[in-house]
């Protein structure tokens, strides 16, 4: 007689509940623990692609995703005062793009996985992880209100910070690789005037870059991106100040946005770094997401890859017929080459994307000019469907 498996999951992200959903497709039990108090919203924009977009596909997602799936999008490069550098057209960049790819905003895609689960699944907020104990037979985790809880695995899905990974292998900094650049991503409650509705705008000038994305009414993100050599002093300064001190000089919009940011409790402001771990798990603990391979932003991969990563977790457990570890090896010896080279693209994506001289600004903009040229447009006309 079989007996049904339980799974602890920290994190109620998309890792955490894209795994949650595979395990209750194999017959798993599992329990979700989030530290916040309730489901975060926001967030930035994201493509959903590669192995994240065949996974949803497999945990019947998929629908729902194109659903909130916003298309392409006019790009429009400017000038620092906000003049025309060149554009491309929507129908180009969804041909440079391809068929199987979703652009989402991410807490779209982690409504969808909660609208999903959270009939099927325990799921427990407010909840903040303390310690992990394991042994052959089981993994407790205890929790700060003093909850115990006892499962056959645990899976850390816990974010960049992750509290799962520094109990088990220890502090972030060990594994921390920092790209030399900060990142601030937030969503604004009404588009700026001069902007065009459904358009991609994008300023650059040496160090620095400026995006600003319309997907419909009231749906407005942005992003801030910039080149430092010293990480922890700006987040030390926080968004405000340290965005204001690199962004303070310019015109057009810049002025009215910093000073929106500025009375916002919604800033996602952290540097630009990624996560290298020799291997994921321990026994009957493994982490999942940003806490074991946090991507660059500019890899433009991070929840295709947790999604596709959750599927495949439970398939190798699914197949492992009990042994929890040998699940394990098998998942993390398949998935490292993949994790290692879209970490790869982010860093190369991201010395491109934060222009360093006038030269590399050339650089960032070329694909994109050639790519939607009227030349490239006949030769895709020319190509096989």
């Amino acid at each position: 007689m079989s007996t049904t498996r339980k799974a602890i999951i920290v994190g109620a992200g998309i890792a955490g509940l894209a795994t949650a959903l595979r395990l209750r497709q194999i017959g798993w039990e599992p329990v979700v623990f989030e530290r916040a108090p309730a489901r975060r919203t926001g967030g930035y924009v994201l493509h959903l692609s590669g192995l994240g977009y065949e996974a949803a596909e497999r945990l019947n997602i998929l629908t729902e995703l194109r659903q909130r799936h916003f298309g392409a999008f006019d790009l429009v490069f400017v000038k620092p005062d906000g003049r025309l550098r060149f554009s491309a057209r929507a129908r180009d960049v969804e041909a440079m793009l391809g068929g199987r790819n979703l652009n989402l905003l991410r807490s779209d895609v982690e409504a969808v996985l909660y609208d999903a689960v959270r009939d099927q699944v325990d799921i427990r907020f407010d909840a903040e992880l303390q310690d992990i104990e394991q042994d052959a037979t089981g993994v407790r985790a205890v929790f700060a209100d003093g909850t115990v809880e006892s499962a056959d695995l645990l899976i850390g899905a816990d974010g960049r910070h992750s509290k799962v990974r520094s109990l088990l292998f220890g502090p972030e900094e060990t594994f921390r690789r920092d790209l030399n650049h900060m990142v601030a991503a937030f969503m604004l409650d009404r588009l700026p005037e001069t902007l065009g509705e459904r358009v991609f705008t994008s300023l650059a000038t040496t160090g620095r870059t400026l995006g600003i994305l319309n997907i419909g009414p009231d749906r407005t993100a942005g992003i801030f991106a910039y080149h430092t050599t010293d990480p922890a002093a700006e987040l030390a300064r926080g968004s405000a100040q340290a965005l204001a001190d690199r962004y303070g000089d310019l015109g057009w919009i810049v002025p009215d946005l910093l000073d929106r940011l500025r009375h916002s409790q919604a800033v996602h402001f952290d540097s630009g770094s990624e996560i290298v771990l020799g291997q994921w798990s321990k026994q009957r603990v493994v982490l999942l997401g940003d806490s074991a391979w946090l991507m660059p932003i500019y890899a433009g991969y991070g929840a295709s890859l947790a999604i596709g990563a959750a599927d495949r977790l439970g398939t190798a457990l699914a197949e492992a017929q009990g042994d929890i570890p040998a699940a394990l090896h098998v998942w993390e010896t398949a998935l490292h080459p993949e994790a290692r080279k879209k970490q790869r693209i982010g860093r190369r994506n991201a010395r491109v994307q934060i222009p360093r001289s006038p030269f590399h600004l050339v650089l960032r903009d070329l694909p994109v000019r050639i790519a939607t040229s009227a030349p490239a447009a006949r030769l895709r006309r020319l190509l096989p469907a």
